[in-house]
C-alpha cells in the first residue's frame, strides 16, 4: 500500500510540474481578448505560418484582419485567403500591403497560387488605420516582416495611428545575432532581415511613441524539433494538415535555410502575448542605424524589448494549443 501512494505521488507531482501544465498556468486562460491586426510577409519563410497557426488557436486574440507585407503582396494574400478557409477561419478580413521588390524566394508559392484573391481587399495601411480609429487604445498591431506598411500608415494619419495600444514586432538583433546552435558562444549582433528590408520604415517606427514590444533574434532563435514536428503533423486536423503541406513545400525548396529544422522567429510575438512571462521585457531605447543594426542608446526607452525567452515553456505552450 505504500508503495502504491509513493507512486501516485510521484504521478501527481510530474503532472504538477509537467510543462504543458506550466505552459497552460502562465497563459491564463479566461483572460481578457486582446484586439489584434496582423502584418506578416507570409510566403518565404515558414516561420510566419506557424505564428499563424497559434494565432488561429487562441481564443483570447480577436484578429479584427490580417494584412500581408513586402514582395508579391497579392500572392502571400492568396495565401492568406487559401490558409483561413481551409482552416475554417475564413471570416477574418485581408488586406494587401504595398508590393516591393524582394530577394527571397516565395518558397510557398505553389500552394498561394490556389488561393483566391480576396474581392475588394482594403490596402495594409487602410487596415491598420481603420481599425486604430474604430478601437483607440485597444488594438495591438502584431508585425512579423518588415516594417514598409506601418509606416506608411503613420505618415498618412499620425493621429489614427497613436491611436494603436502598442506595435508588436519581431525584429532586430540587440545583443546576440544569427546562429545555429545554442552550444557556442551568441554571434555578434547583425542587421536583422525585418529591419534591414527597410530601414527607413524602421526608423520612422521607433520614433513614432506608440509603445513597442521588441522580439529580436535575442530571444526568437528557437527550433521545433523532430518530436514536436511529428506530432503537430500526425495530429489531422484541418489547421495542422495546412501546417503540414506549407512545411513541406517550404523544405521542397532550394532556399539554405530550408532545413528540416524550422526556426519559429515569428512565434515568439504571438506566444509574448499570450503568456508574457514566457518572454519577459527589458525597456530600453533603441536606435536604428543607417546599416539597418538596432542599438542600444542611452536615453528614455522607446521599447520592451525581450532579450531571453523561456524555449521550452514556448515551445510547451505552442504543442498544447496547436494540438487542442
Amino acid at each position: 500500500m505504500a508503495r502504491r501512494l509513493k507512486h501516485w505521488a510521484a504521478v501527481l507531482l510530474a503532472l504538477a510540474c509537467s510543462p504543458l501544465l506550466a505552459a497552460e498556468r502562465v497563459a491564463m486562460p479566461g483572460a481578457a481578448t486582446q484586439k489584434v491586426v496582423v502584418s506578416t510577409d507570409v510566403g518565404d519563410d515558414i516561420d510566419d505560418v506557424f505564428a499563424l497557426g497559434l494565432l488561429l488557436r487562441s481564443p483570447e486574440l480577436e484578429v479584427l484582419g490580417i494584412a500581408s507585407a513586402w514582395g508579391d503582396t497579392t500572392l502571400r494574400a492568396q495565401l492568406l485567403q487559401r490558409l483561413l478557409q481551409q482552416a475554417g477561419r475564413g471570416d477574418i478580413p485581408l488586406a494587401i500591403g504595398e508590393k516591393t521588390a524582394s530577394g527571397i524566394p516565395f518558397s510557398q508559392a505553389r500552394w498561394a497560387a490556389r488561393g483566391k484573391l480576396p474581392g475588394n481587399a482594403p490596402s495594409a495601411v487602410e487596415l491598420i488605420l481603420a481599425q486604430a480609429r474604430h478601437h483607440p487604445g485597444e488594438v495591438t498591431l502584431l508585425v512579423l516582416g518588415p516594417l514598409t506598411d506601418v509606416a506608411r500608415a503613420l505618415e498618412q494619419d499620425p493621429k489614427a495611428f497613436a491611436q494603436l495600444k502598442q506595435v508588436v514586432l519581431m525584429g532586430g538583433s540587440v545583443r546576440v545575432g544569427y546562429g545555429k546552435s545554442d552550444y557556442r558562444p551568441p554571434n555578434a549582433p547583425a542587421p536583422e532581415y525585418n529591419i534591414v528590408s527597410d530601414i527607413p520604415a524602421a526608423r520612422r517606427v521607433f520614433a513614432a511613441g506608440v509603445p513597442i514590444v521588441m522580439l529580436p533574434l535575442d530571444a526568437t532563435q528557437l527550433k521545433l524539433e523532430e518530436p514536436e514536428r511529428i506530432a503537430l503533423f500526425a495530429h489531422g486536423d484541418a489547421l495542422t494538415d495546412v501546417l503540414t503541406q506549407l512545411y513541406y513545400q517550404w523544405r521542397d525548396t532550394d532556399q539554405p535555410w530550408a532545413s528540416a529544422t524550422p526556426t519559429l522567429f515569428d512565434v515568439v510575438p504571438v506566444a509574448q502575448l499570450l503568456a508574457p512571462g514566457v518572454c519577459p521585457t527589458t525597456p530600453l531605447r533603441i536606435v536604428v542605424d543607417d546599416k539597418g543594426y538596432t542599438r542600444e542608446a542611452t536615453g528614455a526607452a522607446n521599447a520592451q524589448v525581450c532579450l531571453k525567452a523561456d524555449k521550452p515553456g514556448l515551445i510547451s505552450l505552442y504543442m498544447q494549443r496547436l494540438l487542442r
